[in-house]
């Protein structure tokens, strides 16, 4: 989700958790794109924000591994365990379109926390809740549910097509259709290290793009380095 999608959002309602010196917000939001839920977590000492998105179609998932952390939490006991190197104790993974998102339950110095990070193609987002606060978090989820359904509505801008990746030679290049006021696109993403650059081909322009390609794709130099189809395709 980008800013001006974000910043377009209509408010539908907010839930406040409260755990020492963090607030975290849920948000119930929607777009062009439909109904999501979205979290932020603010800490009121460090004056930090962090956020993640979910679609609300994701969000039954969520809450049913936030029941299986906060029985795994509560079965643990007080004392320190054996973890990973890392502090992880337990670990899930969803995946919603382009979203990949990975739920560790941590133990540190400072206590034990879940923490969910949202991975966006080279982006990385993530909220920290104190392991006390799964249950109420959990329940909070629940009245979301029974309010709006894990439905994200049936706006026919969620049909747009997913993104897709393939990776040639040393590069990655990221194909991700939006839309805003002037139409659907295509977002092309070319990924190298730390270089990235994108265009964007307004979907009247795709036919176009493709005829050119085909009569690219025509053209045989004698070797097969550098074909497309060598790359490996991410569904």
């Amino acid at each position: 989700m980008n800013n001006e999608e974000s910043l377009n959002a209509q408010d539908l309602q907010t839930k406040v958790l409260k755990a020492e010196n963090k607030r975290f917000y849920l948000d119930v939001k929607e777009n062009a794109r439909g109904k999501f839920l979205k979290i932020t977590e603010v800490n009121t000492q460090a004056r930090t924000k962090n956020k993640i998105t979910l679609a609300l179609s994701s969000v039954e998932e969520f809450r049913d591994f936030l029941n299986t952390f906060a029985e795994f939490y509560n079965n643990l006991g007080p004392t320190p365990v054996d973890t990973t190197r890392d502090g992880k104790l337990k670990s899930e993974f969803m995946k919603k379109d382009d979203k990949r998102y990975f739920l560790d339950l941590k133990e540190n110095s400072r206590g034990r926390f879940l923490r969910v990070s949202q991975v966006v193609r080279y982006t990385r987002q993530h909220v920290a809740f104190p392991a006390l606060l799964l249950v109420e978090l959990r329940n909070n989820i629940n009245e979301i549910l029974e309010e709006f359904g894990s439905s994200d509505g049936e706006n026919p801008l969620n049909n747009l097509p997913e993104s897709r990746e393939c990776k040639v030679e040393q590069k990655k290049f990221y194909f991700d259709v939006g839309r805003n006021e002037r139409g659907v696109f295509l977002r092309l993403t070319e990924a190298k290290n730390n270089f990235r650059q994108s265009i964007t081909i307004p979907k009247s322009g795709w036919k176009q793009v493709r005829d050119i390609l085909d009569e690219f794709c025509s053209y045989d130099d004698g070797s097969s380095k550098g074909d497309v189809s060598n790359g490996n395709l991410d569904y």
